[in-house]
């Protein structure tokens, strides 16, 4: 894709898929589950999201969530998660600490805009895990929202990881092919695990 930015098709196979769509059921429970989430200016994500280890606010990050309860911790299993993906991408894992998740939930008619991961102290690389429905995945530049960028599909089980000199490209899902989740997957729409170091401490 670019320096740093590396698609791995089919990483996750039908059972890593199935048991991690569970898990995302399981964290969304309230309290401090899946949410809407609301920017500065007054607006509304259309994608609905679940923060694990550290709650991302528009544009900040903490360890509460909206309404004060503690965010969820950050499952061990998810740091393995990240360490495996870095080595299916790069060859071998990069030292750092894996210690958020943030989990997206896009129905048919959710999409998000283009932006940046910057709110972390750490240069370590973007995981994205995608289930469910494919998605048109747009991989921009790092200094603006606009061309050159490159659309693509993102299927259940497919992986990408950007980092290096891609770390702070723009990135975003202009839409959702609604129906195109494996059969037996239980899941109607797209979920989406970004995994990120924080540097945060």
């Amino acid at each position: 894709m670019a320096p740093g930015a590396v698609l791995v098709p089919d990483w996750l196979d039908a059972d890593g898929q199935r048991d991690l769509v569970a898990a995302c059921r399981e964290w969304a429970r309230n309290p401090a589950g899946m949410r809407t989430v609301r920017t500065p200016g007054g607006g509304t994500m259309t994608a609905k999201q679940v923060c694990l280890g550290w709650h991302w606010r528009p544009y900040a990050y903490s360890k509460t969530t909206d309404d004060g309860a503690p965010v969820k911790p950050f499952p061990p299993e998810l740091g393995d998660l990240a360490r495996g993906a870095l080595a299916a991408a790069y060859g071998e894992a990069p030292p750092a600490v894996y210690d958020m998740a943030l989990v997206n939930f896009y129905d048919a008619d959710a999409h998000m805009g283009m932006h940046q991961d910057r709110e972390e102290r750490s240069d370590a690389p973007v995981v994205s895990v995608s289930l469910g429905d494919t998605c048109v995945f747009r991989f921009g530049n790092t200094e603006t929202r606009s061309r050159p960028y490159t659309d693509l599909e993102l299927r259940s089980g497919d992986l990408f990881v950007f980092g290096g000199p891609s770390r702070l490209a723009f990135h975003g899902v202009p839409r959702i092919l609604p129906g195109t989740a494996p059969a037996g997957l239980g899941l109607t729409g797209r979920l989406n695990l970004t995994l990120r170091a924080s540097g945060l401490g």
